[in-house]
């Protein structure tokens, strides 16, 4: 299969996480508005995820998959499966020691990520009741992330890349059937979206296991003493964990930020961190579906190449992903530049939200369009360095970043509210992924292929057309008034996506772009 295909795979399964999880954001937007609570449960949420992206998808996955990808070139599968064991039985060991600690110290991590919440008491308690109900998830996401990672070496994209949907189901259900339920109970509904939480963890962990069996990778996690000891000195093993550390720090400055945002946030208008929420989750599409996608599949095959001392292929891996990036996110961009408001008004506008809310929700959203291009690039250009084993470099430009993401905020929150949070992080993005394409040209890991003059031109004219086009429907319609009719809205929203995705390829055709070499590729 062609990298395009395994991507576009990857990235068809995230759209459909991405749409079942804006399906269930439609869902409690409708239910439960914006509120006290609603701020709660994202806090809450926000917690494991944390410690899930530091540690299981963050700095764990950065460490392993490159270290699996070589091991399994130079050692073939027999290498690879004694690596997976050993990693399994470290990592199981630490999650339940993490997953005990989180649930005890639920009081200080709301407290550390959202003290504001204590401007009203029954959001801060309800924020550390459903900390202590979802803490655990990160333990099943750990595990998956492993387990993905193995799939992936193995170049099968599709389980790792369907599993998140199964979140999302779960969490729809506990809002259609576990909620009535609670309010029945005398329980507050929105408890009801934690339930969900861990048994979307749960199914996760277990669609993996099938597809671990059929290619031999099944883990095989030693839970006395003896085995915990064999996979801790095991040179292999070791030297992921070298590797993490490093990662640990890169990832947890980003998260940190996020933390930091988080706490900002909880600090202004009541409902801030909710259209946050919002505007992330928006954000995440062009994201997840590009950026992810993209890391997924690069990833081991960047360190492949690396094992095999293919220099040539590395760089033409890496400018083949670069292009994409350009290709797909700028367009993206100037979306969320100049039609923020019909996006959030056709999605979220409905039930108990507000046009003063969909207003603040695409403030928010418009500021992420500022650095989306930089978001998506570090996706493709940070494997490049980990598939070297080099995790320093990116762990010692995020430092740089989070400093300047904060100065920023120090100027910028006083003037902008809460879109100055994702205008910082956007701006913040951009200045991480020039300095990361910076370092790889300078090492000449990465030597650029002939036609990115003309390519970036004809993308900047096509974009310009369809810049227009959006600017001009975004003003010629008035999105929120159309609340009332809904199909309509819905329509028109259709009509005008559809019309910009034509326009832009189209011109981008006409100017003779060969949309055909990226398949090939």
């Amino acid at each position: 299969m062609s990298l395009f295909k395994s991507a576009s795979a990857v990235s068809l399964f995230t759209l459909a996480s991405r749409v079942t999880g804006l399906l269930r954001d439609l869902l409690v937007a409708s239910v439960f508005g914006v509120s006290p609570l609603t701020d709660a449960f994202n806090v809450a949420f926000r917690i494991p995820n944390l410690f899930r992206r530091v540690l299981g998808e963050g700095a764990f996955s950065q460490a392993f998959v490159p270290v699996l990808a070589a091991t399994k070139t130079e050692h073939g599968d027999e290498g690879a499966r004694a690596l997976v064991d050993h990693v399994a039985t470290l990592l199981t060991w630490t999650l339940v020691l993490l997953c005990v600690a989180g649930v005890v110290g639920a009081p200080l991590l709301v407290w550390a990520m959202a003290s504001g919440l204590g401007q009203t008491e029954r959001g801060y308690d309800a924020a550390i009741v459903m900390t202590r109900w979802m803490f655990p998830y990160i333990g099943f996401m750990s595990l998956v992330a492993l387990a993905g990672g193995v799939l992936n070496t193995w170049r099968k994209f599709a389980v790792p890349a369907a599993s998140p949907v199964l979140l999302n189901v779960a969490m729809i259900a506990s809002i259609v059937l576990g909620a009535p339920l609670f309010r029945r109970w005398g329980i507050e509904p929105i408890y009801a979206q934690c339930v969900g939480v861990m048994v979307g963890g749960v199914l996760q962990l277990a669609i993996q296991l099938p597809a671990l069996r059929r290619i031999g990778m099944l883990p095989r996690v030693g839970l006395r003493w003896a085995a915990l000891r064999a996979a801790w000195v095991d040179p292999t093993t070791r030297k992921i964990l070298q590797l993490m550390l490093p990662a640990l720090l890169g990832v947890s400055v980003a998260q940190i930020s996020l933390l930091i945002n988080t706490q900002i946030a909880s600090h202004l208008a009541p409902g801030s961190v909710t259209w946050l929420s919002y505007a992330d989750r928006l954000m995440e599409f062009p994201t997840a579906m590009l950026g992810v996608a993209l890391g997924v599949v690069l990833m081991p095959q960047l360190a492949g190449a690396r094992a095999a001392k293919d220099d040539a292929r590395y760089s033409a891996l890496l400018d083949w992903g670069l292009r994409l990036v350009v290709l797909l996110s700028v367009p993206c961009a100037v979306a969320l530049l100049v039609f923020a408001t019909p996006l959030v008004s056709v999605l979220f506008h409905n039930g108990a939200l507000t046009g003063t809310d969909v207003e603040r929700i695409a403030a928010a959203l418009t500021s992420y369009g500022v650095g989306l291009l930089g978001i998506v690039a570090i996706k493709v250009l940070a494997p490049g360095y980990y598939a070297r084993h080099d995790m320093r470099t990116p762990m010692l430009i995020a430092v740089c970043v989070l400093v300047l993401t904060q100065v920023l905020n120090f100027f910028l929150v006083p003037l902008l509210q809460h879109a100055a949070l994702t205008l910082s992080i956007g701006i913040g993005a951009m200045v991480n992924a020039l300095w990361l394409l910076i370092g790889l040209l300078r090492r000449g890991s990465y030597r650029p292929e002939p036609g990115w003059g003309r390519f970036v031109l004809q993308v900047t004219v096509a974009v310009l057309l369809l810049g227009a086009f959006l600017m001009w429907g975004a003003q010629h319609f008035d999105w929120i008034a159309l609340r009332a009719q809904r199909l309509y809205r819905a329509g028109l929203l259709a009509a005008m996506v559809a019309g910009a995705g034509l326009l832009y390829f189209g011109a981008l055709t006409a100017m003779g772009l060969r949309l055909r070499n990226f398949v090939k590729r």
